[in-house]
């Protein structure tokens, strides 16, 4: 039995927990390659390797996190997981972005203790915090409404981190980052509603194998990592390309919250539509608008301003479908297996291993790959910048074309 109609004020205090996961998402998955790069001279294979093997490393915990939260969560409750993970979040965020003295002196090592920390809490965050939520309702209607509301205070938190880090730079957005973290945390702890029943999960030895034993998520899982690697590929390289390849880093971060703000304001349409065609069709439709939008970058160049925020604009209006749609389609395959309330923590490992492996293995193979190609950060080689329009806009739009096609073909479209 869970809670089936939730008021507004309770999908705030769940889904404001959101905004500092976002926070600190975006300077680690944006801004991390280009601050190592240039403060520590670190070559992009060195970043993109660390990168890699900080989420290789989550590839162990993720999962293990899941079932920890599944297998104790009934007797704690999730509020003790929030506990915990975030001083380890917050410690891992600063020593990432205003490593010590001694850093300068193994840069490498400093960079990749600091990616496993920060990662090791963000992960025991993101994981219970969106269990928690997916234990809460199983309702249609109610599931997407818990979903973009977390993630439109996601959003919100992802505009703040891009406006500060342009306005105000890292010791700001630092600060924000911080004092968000415990505000929300304590809004989340103290108002934010608890599952009517907390069922204690029959076995535990099957646990990190169970999420593969359900045919629908695993049609699932194989459209989230393509359609997330497309969209982790210009993550990656969007200070890059708009540095090098358009010539106006300085409006970096105009171009991040013009994108970011049409996400948010996105989210309300895209839970109407998929209140009336389903969740899986409004996200079909979303992939197509984003590839018809997204392709046109790769024939940009020095100075179009107008151009790119054009498809900065368009392209973040489908956003907003990439973060609603998935995680409330996630707590429908949940509740379909049977597993609402007892299991959703081993989903969410692999969903949360799955999240953090699609930025690795855009920055594990992009970066290298285009240093291989001759692109080098600054430099201003025809056959580099090339490379790097290919890597940002057309690779991004296959792949968005191969996760359109896999979901057309799954079973999800008929999910309810």
């Amino acid at each position: 039995m869970t809670t089936k109609t939730l008021r507004f004020s309770a999908l705030l205090a769940y889904g404001l927990f959101g905004l500092p996961l976002a926070m600190v998402a975006l300077p680690i998955y944006v801004y991390v390659p280009q601050f190592y790069s240039e403060r520590f001279h670190l070559s992009l294979s060195l970043i993109g390797g660390a990168l890699l093997l900080a989420r290789v490393f989550d590839a162990f915990i993720d999962p293990a996190m899941g079932a920890w939260i599944d297998r104790t969560q009934a007797r704690t409750g999730y509020p003790r997981f929030i506990l915990i993970a975030a001083p380890v979040l917050a410690a891992g965020y600063f020593a990432l972005f205003h490593p010590l003295m001694l850093a300068g002196q193994q840069p490498f090592a400093w960079f990749l203790a600091s990616l496993a920390v920060v990662y090791a809490g963000f992960s025991l965050a993101s994981i219970a915090h969106q269990s928690w939520g997916a234990a809460l309702t199983q309702q249609a209607g109610e599931r997407i409404r818990l979903t973009s509301t977390r993630e439109a205070c996601g959003l919100i938190g992802v505009i703040g981190a891009a406006a500060l880090s342009q306005l105000a730079g890292i010791a700001w957005l630092s600060l924000a980052f911080m004092m968000s973290l415990l505000l929300a945390g304590f809004f989340l702890i103290r108002y934010a509603p608890r599952p009517l029943s907390l069922a204690k999960p029959e076995r535990q030895d099957a646990s990190l194998r169970l999420p593969f034993q359900n045919r629908v998520f695993r049609w699932l899982f194989a459209v989230f990592v393509m359609n997330g690697i497309a969209a982790a590929i210009p993550a990656t390289l969007f200070l890059f390309f708009v540095r090098d390849r358009l010539q106006l880093a300085a409006s970096s971060g105009i171009f991040l919250i013009l994108y970011f703000v049409a996400g948010a304001f996105s989210m309300p349409l895209w839970v109407l539509l998929a209140s009336r065609i389903g969740e899986a069709r409004a996200w079909l439709a979303a992939m197509l608008l984003s590839v018809i939008v997204f392709v046109w970058a790769y024939l940009l160049g020095a100075g179009d301003t107008t151009a790119f925020g054009v498809i900065c604009v368009l392209s973040g209006f489908t956003l907003g479908a990439d973060l609603a749609l998935p995680p409330a389609l996630l707590a429908a395959v949940i509740r379909d297996g049977g597993h609402s309330g007892r299991r959703e923590g081993a989903y969410f490992g692999v969903w949360s291993w799955a999240t953090k492996m699609n930025l690795a293995l855009a920055a594990g193979i992009s970066l290298p790959l285009l240093e291989y190609l001759g692109y080098l950060p600054g430099a201003g080689s025809q056959q580099g910048l090339q490379a790097l329009s290919v890597a940002y806009a057309l690779v991004p739009c296959a792949l968005k074309l191969a996760a359109f096609i896999i979901l057309w073909r799954s079973p999800l479209r008929d999910l309810r």
